[in-house]
């Protein structure tokens, strides 16, 4: 029998989200003996059998699309202007779509100030932690996940598709030694789920369960504990405070429409950069004039999505990239910061492969014609890259509250402002020439530059900070400002890096995990 527990119990440590930093912590929590948690997660619980291998009937499906609003200067405001982030509104979140690659923050990643100076038109700030401080949490992740190919999970990495081959080949030719795959799926069968088996349709939902994903992974463990019950369809309104500032308890919308307060003894913030900033400043209250724990002004700034482009190339023969595995192969060369490029930090050439709906609406959003049908035709031909590299942190790039359009909640609906910075410009064109470069390497006879699509990795908004007013969480992920506040996703990135975001987000659930329980038994919070 599913647990339950009471409104007013205020022994519950609420946790809001369920993907890979909210569900992580939760079942970590559950582990450590922690027997009063709930999950509250504003989609759907699907299950595997309402996976579909068809790219349109799962964006619909699954997607975050409440109406969010594109703003600043990026393409986003023209090319995709209710769709700045794509998203899942589901148990599991975008660890349902997120396309497994697994990759560590490098040791210049944690001190980009002290690494990089001051930047103009940057905000760029120091993390609390170090790598080193992360690493063995890595570890942990690394098993947990099952990466492929590290020393940690034991697995052996993922068979050669023929994107990677041919993507590895070019990068070869232009001097390239670094072409790895790291990606949370099994090779072998592991921890209950199977292995890979090529199919192609990772970000749809891995219909089989061999990607790591939160739905079947850390939701059901925790929920076997009987420690944890999971409510989906939660839309959290706000998060109530006492007297002293302490939160108290979290009022959310039910799936019936409902308004319930759930009281609580302390609250894991785990809903996307997005989504998280909005509950903070949607909780204002004569306290907190400026929204909860935003003393310093900072929720809902430096917002970051990495520096983004991508790209499809034509070969001579064919490749058929949607056979295999979705991120065939990722070049790492370019991930250490070497300013005569022309820029501070670096960027990963990620091999991905893009389904032909996708192909079709992404190489020119709202476009058509000979040129682009006539790239198409040779969809079988192709190979496909993102480049995703470091997005400098700046202040004015943010999630606010729209001053007068509400959803269907009753909530003023988000809007995301991003302008790039010139640093961002810049590896993305140096990304993008370097693709066409290996391309070319191996015969390619076109090249297609595209726009970046929606961001899937959305970043910083509650950045961890050493000291109170340069940031919302301390080394925890603890609000500076209450006690018994964390933030639990990749809204507490101080810097971006060059790495896809969930191998971190997973690492620093566990480690706040280990605190919180620690803190809890104590007393303390």
């Amino acid at each position: 029998m599913a647990k339950q527990f009471d409104f007013n119990d205020d022994g519950v440590v609420v946790v809001i989200g369920s993907g890979a930093g909210g569900a992580t912590l939760a079942n970590e929590l559950a582990q450590k003996g922690v027997d009063k948690i709930v999950i509250l997660e504003a989609g759907k619980h699907f299950t595997q059998d309402d996976f579909e291998n068809d790219e349109w009937a799962m964006f619909k499906k699954i997607s975050w699309l409440d109406k969010r609003i594109s703003a600043g200067s990026w393409h986003h405001t023209k090319t995709y202007p209710n769709l700045p982030a794509w998203i899942v509104k589901a148990v599991g979140g975008s660890t349902i779509h997120w396309s497994g690659v697994a990759l560590r923050f490098q040791e210049h990643d944690f001190r980009i100030r002290t690494e990089y100076g001051q930047v103009a038109d940057a905000n760029a700030l120091d993390w609390p932690i170090t790598l080193a401080e992360l690493a063995p949490y890595y570890d942990r992740a690394e098993k947990k996940m099952g990466v492929a190919g590290s020393a940690a999970s034991g697995l052996p990495p993922m068979p050669e598709s023929n994107q990677y081959k041919v993507v590895a080949a070019g990068a070869r030719k232009i001097g390239y030694k670094k072409i790895i795959r790291p990606v949370a799926s099994n090779t072998v069968a592991s921890d209950g789920r199977p292995a890979c088996q090529q199919i192609g349709f990772c970000m749809q939902g891995c219909k089989i369960g061999a990607k790591w994903s939160a739905l079947y992974t850390e939701i059901p463990k925790a929920l076997a504990s009987q420690r944890v019950e999971l409510r989906p369809q939660s839309m959290v309104l706000r998060i109530e405070h006492d007297k002293s500032g302490k939160v108290s308890g979290v009022l959310y919308a039910d799936k019936t429409g409902r308004h319930v307060l759930q009281k609580a003894r302390l609250v894991c913030v785990a809903g996307n950069s997005i989504e998280s900033p909005r509950m903070l400043l949607n909780s204002a209250s004569a306290m907190f004039p400026q929204g909860l724990a935003n003393s310093s002004g900072q929720v809902g700034r430096n917002y970051m999505n990495h520096a983004t482009g991508a790209a499809v190339a034509i070969h001579k023969k064919p490749v058929y990239m949607n056979r295999g595995f979705d991120i065939g192969a990722v070049v790492a060369d370019e991930v250490a910061p070497d300013t005569r490029r022309g820029f501070n930090g670096g960027y990963h050439i990620e091999g991905l492969a893009l389904g032909l709906p996708y192909t079709a609406a992404f190489m020119q959003p709202g476009g058509w014609g000979r040129d682009m049908t006539s790239a198409l035709d040779m969809y079988d031909h192709m190979t496909a890259v993102w480049i995703c590299g470091e997005d400098m942190p700046r202040e004015q790039n943010s999630i606010t509250l729209h001053a007068s359009e509400k959803d269907q909640y009753g909530l003023p609906i988000p809007i995301v402002t991003k302008s790039y910075h010139a640093n961002d410009d810049a590896i993305v064109a140096h990304g993008l020439k370097q693709f066409r470069k290996l391309s070319e390497a191996v015969g390619a006879t076109r090249v297609i530059d595209m726009p970046a699509y929606p961001a899937s990795h959305n970043l910083g908004t509650n950045r961890m900070s050493a000291k109170a007013r340069d940031g919302v969480v301390n080394q925890w992920g603890q609000a500076h400002d209450v006690k018994n506040l964390f933030i639990s996703d990749g809204s507490q990135f101080t810097s971006s890096s060059a790495a896809n975001p969930t191998l971190t987000i997973v690492a620093l659930a566990i480690r706040q995990a280990e605190y919180i329980a620690r803190e809890m038994q104590a007393q303390r919070i």
